[in-house]
């Protein structure tokens, strides 16, 4: 369920995103840029004639025609399929206080000073206890998965701080 969401949004995102580019390729220089930036770069001293050349040039030289390709690879030249994984550690603290297990939209206070809140809709059976160890660690698309001792299954979650 929790995929099927991210992927929803993921395309929704890129609808979004194809209409703002489109739409910036038909706006002229005044709406695209701050009035700041439209000072700074000197074009409120041309008159409304020179502006509406200029744009019509911009819009028939401004588009990119090259493509750029990125691969990203490891040092042994392997093809990465998640290149923030990398960045992204195995996390062990303790819960600060108190756990009574799971319920949606919990938020977890650690010892390291992080916090994290239930993101998923897992209700995983859990003893009650204080202080118990938490160990998060990356999961697909970007996400991270809590186990905390004396519960006995993961769920998703998200930082807060």
């Amino acid at each position: 369920m929790m995929i099927r969401l991210r992927y929803s949004l993921l395309s929704a995102a890129l609808a979004l995103c194809c209409l703002s580019a489109q739409a910036q390729q038909t706006d002229g220089l005044q709406q695209r840029m701050t009035s700041d930036e439209f000072k700074a770069a000197g074009l409120d001293k041309l008159s409304p004639q020179e502006l509406q050349s200029l744009d019509g040039w911009l819009s028939a030289h401004g588009k990119v025609t090259t493509r750029v390709v990125t691969k990203v690879v490891t040092e042994t030249g392997k093809p990465m399929f998640y290149p923030d994984q990398g960045k992204r550690t195995k996390i062990i603290a303790h819960v600060a206080g108190h756990f009574s297990g799971w319920s949606e939209g919990k938020v977890i206070k650690l010892d390291n000073g992080q916090t994290w809140k239930h993101v998923g809709d897992e209700q995983p059976s859990c003893m009650s206890g204080e202080n118990p160890t938490a160990k998060i660690k990356p999961s697909l698309m970007g996400s991270w998965l809590m186990f905390v001792d004396g519960c006995n299954d993961t769920v998703h979650v998200e930082r807060v701080n």
